[in-house]
């Protein structure tokens, strides 16, 4: 298997697992699953829908992927496959789109309904900074990566920040993108776990010379809010990780999920685990844990049960036909 298509697998099924396994279990109290723990694929529950189905999380996800067969990127394009999957049950798991975002949903009802464009349609109120752009930034990370744009940290900032903004357009969602993109990055060029640290030692760097250059300091006045991650989460204790669905609390409990766990599965579960917003919780971990651990760590009886599985990978392979990273 070419080098890139198999890491494109592992952070689109790594992800689309971690959504699925926690579907079942969305809104459930951390209490109710430290007594009654997810350690394998479930159906129904909190949705009625069989194991193996994947979100909103994925949907959004495979919307981004497909507009890259045309080997460019056009917002537009992943717009309007946006509003194919909300209003006509395209790119879901079932043929049944469900769990869809607040935001989100005011977004794509902006662009298709009110006319208003790609890059004005995104909320930008800070109220508006749940998950749901971070949840499918990782084709964005993965595309930009395949072009080989490498260290070109401007253009990588503003592409990330743009790809966010189609539906959450405040700093702070942009900038947290913007971290799961570099530490998503760092993990796909060296797997191993002390590239999270020092992904995260780099960004901060850029964005200081930034913001002396007068560049994205509506980020960098957001860059405390994720003070967390730049300490070094994974010294925190399970208590101190909050799951819900604010941007900044999902991305610190993926990455704590990635740093103190030492398995895809575990990785995966531990995250579902934690509770409330399981199944974005356990896809934004999943996405990382696919490139630090690699596809073959995936449970095979899990890539097995994933419901359209077969048809993310073949997405993969158009997208992603030739090893450009060396």
């Amino acid at each position: 298997m070419d080098k890139f298509v198999e890491i494109a697998k592992a952070v689109m099924i790594g992800h689309a697992i971690g959504d699925a396994l926690g579907v079942p279990v969305e809104f459930c109290e951390r209490a109710d699953l430290v007594k009654n723990p997810i350690t394998d694929m479930q159906g129904y529950g909190s949705f009625k829908v069989p194991k193996g189905t994947w979100s909103d999380d994925t949907s959004m996800a495979l919307c981004a992927l497909q507009s890259f067969t045309n080997g460019m990127v056009d917002f537009n394009a992943i717009m309007n496959n946006f509003c194919r999957w909300c209003y006509n049950q395209e790119f879901t798991a079932t043929g049944v789109t469900f769990d869809v975002g607040i935001t989100t949903n005011e977004a794509i009802y902006r662009y298709y309904q009110q006319g208003i464009s790609y890059d004005q349609c995104g909320l930008t109120d800070r109220n508006n900074n749940g998950n749901g752009s971070l949840m499918r930034i990782h084709p964005f990370v993965l595309y930009f990566l395949y072009q080989k744009y490498n260290n070109e940290h401007l253009a990588y900032i503003d592409f990330i920040g743009q790809a966010s903004a189609l539906t959450h357009a405040h700093p702070r969602s942009r900038l947290a993108c913007v971290i799961f993109a570099y530490i998503l990055a760092a993990l796909i060029e060296k797997p191993n776990k002390t590239s999270v640290l020092e992904s995260l030692c780099v960004l901060e760097e850029v964005y200081h010379h930034c913001y002396d250059l007068g560049l994205h300091t509506d980020e960098y006045n957001e860059l405390p809010h994720f003070q967390r991650l730049f300490d070094g989460i994974e010294k925190l204790n399970r208590d101190e990780i909050k799951s819900d669905s604010y941007v900044v609390h999902t991305l610190e409990a993926a990455v704590w999920c990635l740093l103190t766990t030492n398995s895809y599965e575990d990785c995966v579960l531990t995250a579902v685990n934690l509770g409330s917003d399981t199944d974005t919780t356990a896809a934004v971990a999943g996405a990382l844990a696919g490139a630090l651990y690699s596809y073959g760590a995936i449970p095979k009886q899990w890539r097995d049960t994933l419901l359209k599985r077969d048809a993310i990978e073949s997405l993969c392979e158009k997208v992603f036909v030739y090893n450009n990273l060396g």
